[in-house]
């Protein structure tokens, strides 16, 4: 599901998490604890990396050297449906699932890639079946007018009726049904650990006095926000991990969403996020990363890179600096100023339009010569107090760095959309970053052991229960 943008009180809890991660203490286990349990596992997604090809890890289980194989077992026979507990997992359940997911995530799933997907969303689905019985065993039920809200809250998202976005769903091969199902997953597993994990996770004072301590030695440094997508050199020859991971690029210029290919084909312990690695700075990373980061942009891709075992894609999310005020956390005031193309529109047409919203762009004098532009024109005219610079796509960012208030952006958009400008209003610059306080800190420590807890959790459950492929 999406989710709603991030409010700024969001943005400074999720900024506050990424710090407490990355200046944990390693020296206590309860440090090791919180490390496991962060977002950002950027040194054990790392070491998965390091394991040289003539190296066989034993993972524990005492697994005998140049082990044999007996019995004809075909890997590539893969089974759709399932039986978790006595609950039935149909084929029609992974479809609507697959449909649904692509769809919302703008993906252009081929051949190739569908069974592996559908194997993808049937592992999710026996999770949510199990966070379901979970729940219900311990007499924790979500009622189906709580269902109907949350489904006509994500309807809005995406301005239609809960109606509407049935008829959506039923469209693109999907059902409400699906996404239904979904929603109590969800609202089911919250409230069991709400009532067996959250009451009994505590995060002493000498933690977070250490944390914050080390919040302002780090005061300064660079950090990156990066995603991976990471292939091992045992996938094949050289050659082919390269022609491998071009391809995944191709998909990403076709659209398909980073997350969704990280999650598909990544090898990194970091693919159950979407190959997030979150913030890292240099000193955690391979050399040959460092020199990939260091002149990317962000919003841009770079690889394959060669790292210790494999090749990694890196998608550039974001960068700062530790606790500095950074010109892109500027908060604009904006008038947005649309062209709609109607059915049958040329593209030359569209051109024309275009070219006269730039003209009248180029001559405004404030934002109070808006209105009367956008009527000359027939344009639509959206306001917007609360844009944060950072929260804009990469290609207007260093735009919007520039313009002058009563300026406006060169026209955007596309065909299927229309094309719009950006005009500035005001700018409220950002403020020197200081020091979260200490009940935040201790929140997020918090919260992030409930969360490894989640996990724990939830292996007990996949360990224990009976699953019956079909």
């Amino acid at each position: 599901m999406r989710r709603n943008a991030p409010s700024g009180r969001d943005r400074q809890e999720n900024e506050v998490r990424n710090q407490v991660i990355k200046l944990t203490s390693k020296a206590t286990r309860f440090s090791r604890v919180v490390l496991a349990m962060s977002g950002m596992v950027a040194a054990t997604a790392l070491s998965a990396q390091t394991v040289s090809d003539d190296q066989t890890p034993d993972a524990g289980l005492n697994l005998p050297k140049n082990l044999q194989i007996f019995g004809d077992v075909d890997p590539n026979v893969r089974k759709p449906t399932a039986i978790v507990n006595n609950s039935v997992i149909t084929g029609t359940d992974v479809d609507h699932r697959l449909a649904m997911v692509a769809s919302l995530n703008k993906m252009q799933v081929s051949a190739d890639d569908r069974q592996q997907l559908k194997l993808q969303v049937l592992r999710s689905l026996i999770d949510e079946t199990l966070q379901i019985q979970q729940a219900k065993a311990n007499d924790i039920t979500v009622s189906s007018d709580e269902i109907d809200q949350s489904y006509a809250r994500i309807a809005n998202r995406f301005n239609k009726t809960p109606k509407e976005f049935g008829d959506y769903l039923r469209e693109i091969g999907s059902a409400p049904a699906s996404l239904k199902r979904q929603i109590e997953g969800e609202i089911a597993w919250s409230r069991l650990l709400q009532r067996q994990v959250e009451p009994f996770v505590n995060v002493g004072d000498a933690e977070v006095n250490a944390i914050l301590d080390r919040m302002k030695a780090s005061k300064g440094a660079e950090e990156y926000h990066l995603k991976e997508i990471y292939l091992p050199s045992s996938d094949g020859s050289p050659e082919q991990v390269v022609a491998k991971m071009k391809d995944i690029t191709e998909k990403l210029k076709q659209g398909v969403p980073f997350e969704s290919l990280a999650r598909t084909y990544s090898q990194a312990t970091t693919s159950v996020r979407g190959g997030d690695l979150d913030w890292v700075r240099t000193d955690m990373l391979p050399t040959s990363m460092v020199e990939a980061v260091q002149n990317m942009q962000v919003g841009q891709i770079a690889g394959p890179v060669q790292v210790p075992g494999g090749y990694s894609l890196l998608y550039l999310v974001d960068q700062r600096q530790v606790l500095t005020a950074d010109p892109r956390d500027a908060v604009l005031s904006l008038r947005q100023m649309t062209l709609n193309f109607g059915a049958g529109t040329s593209e030359a047409q569209a051109q024309a339009k275009a070219q006269a919203l730039a003209s009248a762009a180029k001559d405004l004098h404030g934002c109070g010569a808006v209105p009367g532009v956008a009527g000359k024109l027939g344009a639509e005219v959206v306001d917007n107090d609360s844009v944060r610079i950072r929260d804009l796509p990469p290609q207007l960012q260093d735009i919007m760095m520039k313009l002058k208030v009563g300026e406006a952006t060169p026209p955007f958009g596309s065909m299927d959309q229309g094309v719009r400008v950006l005009v500035l209003c005001g700018r409220d610059d950002a403020k020197s970053a200081g020091l979260p306080s200490p009940d935040k800190v201790q929140a997020q420590l918090e919260q992030q052991r409930v969360n490894l807890r989640a996990q724990r959790m939830l292996r007990d459950l996949r360990r224990d229960a009976i699953i019956e492929y079909r």
